[in-house]
């Protein structure tokens, strides 16, 4: 798919505006950072043409969003909330969802098991959908939004649920799915993005306040965080803009933000400082 055009794009749900004046372009793999409340899943909704927009446009060159059946046959889209029937098995789901998708009866045998390839599912494909650990199923997820080529996968929350260890290789199948088709990943887990994602937006009540590269983020804090040790009965944390906290060896590590990039130690920032920043920034404003 061509690059998917967002401009003016606002929703409001209830009267109250929860997107507002959206412009942006998806292309490869781009992550929607926010926290909780910030729009994500609304915006997520928009895209997969579950609801319309209150204002404003979106394209993939000559492709409208305006026609939803026509786009959705270009879209694959995974909620936060996946699940299907408990009793079926993996193959039915899978089966299920292709007859849904209109898949061509004499291709869905093998479209399905290259699919489950894709995802490194072959050897459950027999099991039913309640005997899958949160991983699996969060892959059978993936393996139905799969089906039928999309050339825009859409994800909301990847990880949420899932232990660490499923976590990192949940994310390492994402950034396998994105080297080959446009991939639109909604989250407020930074790690989620900082592994799988080209481009980061990030969104705070319902608005865009950065979008660009990992790179082009980190900009936005160099020179502007500081890590140092204190002793645990001199430590005044309230002067301080705090990001993060470590006691070690009776010592408080402190890591937080600082006007003066000139102090001894100043750290190269992380991507989750970035992101705190950037939102604290705008509740400041």
């Amino acid at each position: 798919m061509e690059t998917v055009v967002l401009s003016n794009i606002s929703k409001k749900i209830k009267g109250k505006e929860i997107i507002k004046n959206v412009n942006i372009e998806l292309n490869g793999s781009v992550g929607l950072l926010g926290p909780n409340g910030a729009g994500k899943t609304t915006l997520m909704r928009i895209l997969t043409t579950l609801i319309k927009p209150s204002s404003g446009l979106i394209r993939a060159g000559e492709l409208k969003w305006e026609n939803k059946t026509e786009v959705r046959g270009h879209i694959g889209y995974l909620p936060q909330h996946f699940s299907m029937y408990k009793n079926m098995t993996v193959i039915e789901c899978l089966n299920h969802i292709a007859l849904l998708k209109d898949v061509d009866t004499g291709k869905r045998h093998n479209i399905i098991q290259s699919t489950l390839e894709e995802v490194n599912l072959v050897n459950v494909q027999s099991q039913k959908m309640k005997q899958l650990s949160g991983g699996m199923l969060r892959r059978v997820g993936i393996a139905q939004a799969l089906i039928g080529n999309p050339k825009l996968l859409i994800i909301d929350e990847p990880t949420v649920g899932l232990d660490i260890e499923e976590r990192v290789r949940f994310r390492s199948l994402l950034r396998r799915l994105g080297q080959n088709r446009n991939i639109v990943i909604s989250t407020h887990i930074v790690e989620d993005i900082e592994t799988t994602c080209d481009k980061i937006c990030i969104l705070k009540n319902g608005e865009v306040i950065k979008f660009g590269t990992k790179t082009e983020i980190l900009d936005c804090v160099k020179g502007k965080v500081a890590e140092k040790s204190y002793l645990l009965e001199k430590v005044n944390l309230d002067s301080l803009r705090v990001i993060s906290t470590k006691e070690s060896e009776g010592e408080y590590i402190v890591r937080y933000f600082t006007t003066n990039d000139k102090e001894d130690n100043i750290v190269e920032p992380t991507l989750e400082d970035a992101y705190l920043f950037l939102i604290q920034e705008r509740e400041e404003v």
